[in-house]
């Protein structure tokens, strides 16, 4: 099956390319379009942000879609910054900017305060079937960034379980257990479920 991955975000397409080596999916990128249209994410929930883009995209290319919206939700700052958090410091922020803004946001909060999660929802469009799934990791904001690996707040992200952030794991430990990886593996299962009660009825 094709499945085209609705996103230009390079270090994403990457990730889901490693979650998703399965001999039963060929997936297909945006820059195979010329002529993508922008997609504006002006959902209020992350289903409704990766639905939106998945479906938009889906109705120009002709291909069922794949798509997700990440949230990094920080306990100390009431789930903020949700489904903003790629543009936590401003509409064109880069990793780094916010990262350094939210461990400026977080510089008089105690350790014990400092807990936080990474919700992805990840949805397959097909315009007669609509599937999405959830994946979450809870974890902790450190005051500094450690390692190398990952991308946008993963220096940051430490997981006590394995007493590491994602960047200082290696990306096939990292999508063993990440946010990402748990929602993609549960829609990978439900896409092939869904068509088989499809194909049987």
């Amino acid at each position: 099956m094709d499945i085209l991955i609705a996103s230009s975000n390079k270090d994403k397409i990457r990730e889901i390319r490693s979650i998703l080596q399965l001999p039963d999916v060929n997936l297909r990128t945006l820059d195979e379009f010329p002529g993508v249209p922008e997609v504006i994410e002006d959902g209020n929930t992350l289903f409704e942000n990766a639905l939106k883009k998945a479906s938009v995209l889906a109705e120009f290319t002709g291909l069922p879609t794949i798509s997700d919206d990440t949230a990094l939700e920080v306990d100390a700052l009431n789930g903020r910054p949700g489904i903003f958090s790629a543009r936590y410091a401003g509409q064109k922020a880069t990793y780094k900017d916010n990262v350094k803004k939210m461990i400026k946001d977080l510089s008089a909060v105690p350790e014990k305060d400092r807990k936080a999660r990474f919700r992805t929802v990840a949805v397959f469009y097909h315009p007669e079937i609509v599937v999405s799934e959830e994946g979450v990791v809870e974890g902790v904001i450190l005051t500094e960034c450690h390692g190398k690996g990952g991308f946008g707040y993963d220096p940051i992200f430490f997981i006590p379980e394995k007493g590491k952030t994602y960047a200082e794991m290696s990306s096939d430990e990292k999508n063993s257990i990440s946010h990402r990886s748990k929602a993609f593996r549960k829609l990978h299962k439900s896409i092939k479920n869904t068509f088989l009660l499809v194909n049987n009825s």
